[in-house]
């Protein structure tokens, strides 16, 4: 309940946002509503060092999923340095996780990868996704997307580090 008042709340305030969006950039208003809109729903979010495909197309992305299908979408993780990455990962090793990658080997290390919120989101995200390159990778993860553009889909693997054949 609480959440389908917060999504309500937060396209209200992006319908009243629209004014001064358009008064800043007519051409990109419902962009810019449905970011400050969603930046205020999501305060922790954090796009930067994402690549500046990834970033362009997570934002169309969002903005189409908000306009036309009332949809938020929010990230909870994007890039991540290798410091953090390596943390992650051995934390998740010593769990028997297999849910991280190691840096070498992580999108989010290299600034094309998203993990969405919330599972709505990622659903659309899921549906829709391909026409933005932006792509679900693994079974285990309903909330991890790639940026892969000028690729056909990716099949999709059953979890992180997953090589046929192959058990970590």
């Amino acid at each position: 309940m609480k959440e389908l008042l917060l999504a309500a709340i937060t396209r209200v305030l992006a319908v009243l946002l629209l004014i001064p969006a358009w008064l800043r950039s007519p051409g990109q208003a419902r962009r810019l509503a449905c970011g400050w809109a969603l930046s205020l729903r999501f305060p922790a979010e954090n796009l930067a060092g994402l690549t500046a495909g990834t970033l362009a197309a997570f934002t169309t992305a969002r903005t189409e999923a908000f306009w036309r299908h009332r949809t938020l979408l929010g990230v909870t993780s994007g890039h991540r340095d290798a410091a953090e990455q390596h943390r992650l990962y051995l934390a998740e090793t010593a769990r028997g996780g297999k849910r991280v990658l190691p840096p070498q080997d992580s999108a989010h290390v290299s600034g094309t990868a998203l993990d969405v919120r919330p599972r709505e989101g990622a659903q659309w995200l899921e549906d829709h996704g391909a026409r933005f390159a932006l792509y679900r990778i693994y079974d285990n993860e309903w909330w991890h997307f790639e940026y892969r553009p000028g690729e056909a889909p990716p099949a999709r693997l059953p979890h992180p580090g997953w090589r046929e054949g192959v058990t970590r």
